[in-house]
């Protein structure tokens, strides 16, 4: 279901034909940009999420002494 090795090099011969052996390097360039700026953003995107996580469980700490003591309160009333 790959393409073989003589497949690849029809494929490449086809781009070389299309775009040019001028326009190549820009177009690998082009692509090496956009796949830079694609894991930026998404290692981003993972930060906030993960910083998000740590806000939750630190608010988890804070808000569960306050609802032990009033249990301890409610039980000796």
């Amino acid at each position: 279901m790959f393409p073989s090795g003589m497949e690849w090099i029809i494929v490449a011969l086809l781009i070389l034909l299309l775009f040019g052996a001028k326009k190549i390097p820009e177009l690998a360039r082009g692509i090496g940009q956009g796949i830079g700026e694609f894991k930026k953003a998404s290692s981003e995107i993972r930060r906030e999420i993960e910083k998000g996580e740590r806000e939750d469980k630190q608010e988890a700490k804070v808000d569960r002494p306050k609802e032990e003591s009033e249990k301890k309160e409610a039980t000796n009333n």
